[in-house]
């Protein structure tokens, strides 16, 4: 009788362990879902977990095809699939011992968007600060190719696989907590290309670049050390988005390997009091973030500039920071910057104009990525200068058929001699593209500066209306 027990007992015990085997579940990343959007025409990685030494199969709808690897002893796998041309919905369907498959896949173009909190503002504004027009927008938000996928914040001190947040369908439901930035970005763009368009937005208000940065990138750059001073505290911290590499490990790490066509970023503004150091740190962090990618230059990186504003902290520089940006360009290949000189707003960090942010990032991406000739994706930038009978000529790049002040007179222009005492300036634009300084006060002019200033409101324009970065002449 008592082996009789035993027996059944072993059964039901093999009999659960097989139930158990042939149930088990594939688990994959949050990003890797239903409503997703996958790069098209690439070769682009799914990865999950199953069980130990096991074999996955995974297959694709929009070409019939199988593709299959074998788990490691933790049951960790990748798979590289290839994507076709833009269009869904599709399916795909992933087997060890168990079956998971992800449901209104799309194929077309992905980009990441990442930053602070003007990249954070969502389409329904922050409390008693709107964004222009939200509610129209929204309006027209409902989009079955545009799809939203927004991080949860976190934090960590190590890497972390997995993140929280979901794709969503657009409506103006999902869009109107969406950045907005990002949200009419990918609207546009969808429209333009008439492919899908999935846009991931992983972004914290209030945080410096050092978050953003992993732990060998800062301890490669000996000015940042004093930043991982108290790296072990992320975890215990109450603010944890403060403390370097704890957002680029909890919010960029899991998605590393994603296909992506490019990056959108728009961050700086907590960096305000160290401009020569941003401008250390900001092309390290792009050129990590590539490599990490796998993509190295190949993936294009655009920015947007942070606008004017006066905080009146004179322990803050937001025209350093502005300055620190623009140098950016030359140590950042295949990069472009969109410029707020003529939309900031004087009390407002968080200003109110961000569909023309997101023009200026599509003009970026439509002339270099999508093959729109004869679009400017530039305002005006600095070039060199050249001293005539008491006055400085200036030059610019991103100006090849002039520039304009709309008929205004331009009141941004300072010039100095060799005391390096600023005098407001008269500025004419002449016919071979180029601005002539002056001023009866300054005799031997050596140095003119533009819009320099916490706050300004730009007025010097390409003929193409985009607005000119603020700058100087001298490093004084």
């Amino acid at each position: 009788m008592k082996r009789g027990l035993k027996n059944i007992t072993l059964i039901i015990v093999f009999a659960f362990s097989y139930l158990y085997k042939a149930e088990a579940k594939i688990v994959l990343p949050n990003m890797f879902a239903n409503n997703m959007v996958l790069q098209q025409q690439s070769k682009i990685a799914i990865w999950g977990n199953g069980l130990s030494s096991s074999i996955i199969r995974l297959y694709t709808s929009w070409d019939q095809k199988y593709y299959q690897c074998k788990s490691d002893k933790n049951g960790a796998w990748k798979i590289y699939i290839q994507t076709l041309k833009a269009g869904g919905p599709f399916h795909l369907t992933i087997r060890d011992t168990g079956q998971l498959n992800i449901e209104n896949v799309m194929i077309g173009e992905v980009w990441f968007c990442s930053g602070q909190s003007n990249m954070e503002m969502p389409m329904r504004g922050f409390k008693n600060q709107p964004i222009i027009n939200s509610n129209e927008i929204l309006a027209d938000a409902d989009n079955f190719n545009l799809r939203l996928f927004e991080t949860k914040k976190n934090a960590s001190n190590t890497p972390l696989t997995n993140i929280e947040g979901q794709w969503n369908v657009s409506n103006s439901e999902s869009a109107s907590g969406f950045s907005a930035v990002a949200f009419m970005y990918g609207l546009m763009l969808q429209k333009k290309l008439n492919v899908p368009v999935g846009i991931i937005v992983s972004s914290v208000g209030g945080t410096r670049i050092q978050s953003w940065m992993d732990y060998q990138t800062l301890m490669s750059m000996p000015d940042s050390l004093n930043y991982l001073k108290d790296f072990n505290k992320i975890d215990t911290a109450k603010d944890k988005k403060k403390y370097a590499t704890a957002l680029y490990n909890a919010m960029i790490a899991p998605f590393v390997g994603y296909g992506i066509k490019g990056f959108l970023w728009y961050q700086g503004e907590s960096n305000r009091h160290e401009p020569k150091l941003y401008q250390k740190l900001f092309p390290a962090m792009v050129q990590s973030w590539r490599k990490v990618w796998g993509q190295n230059n190949n993936l294009p990186f655009y920015y947007v500039q942070i606008a004017p504003y006066d905080s009146k902290d004179s322990t803050k520089s937001v025209k350093g920071l502005r300055e620190a940006q623009m140098n950016a360009l030359k140590e950042i290949p295949n990069s472009a910057m969109a410029v707020t000189m003529d939309i900031g707003e004087e009390t407002h960090i968080h200003f109110s104009h961000k569909k023309e942010v997101s023009q200026r990032l599509l003009y970026c991406a439509l002339a270099n990525n999508y093959g729109y000739k004869g679009l400017a994706f530039s305002g005006p930038l600095y070039k060199s200068m050249e001293i005539k009978n008491n006055k400085i000529s200036i030059a610019f790049d991103f100006a090849d058929i002039g520039l304009t002040a709309f008929g205004n007179e331009l009141v941004n222009f300072e010039i100095s001699g060799q005391d390096k005492v600023f005098y407001p300036a008269k500025a004419k634009i002449e016919d071979d593209k180029t601005i002539t300084v002056w001023s009866e006060q300054v005799q031997n002019p050596v140095a003119v500066r533009y819009a320099y200033k916490e706050y300004a409101k730009g007025d010097l324009y390409n003929t193409q209306g985009l607005p000119a970065s603020s700058f100087r002449t001298d490093d004084w």
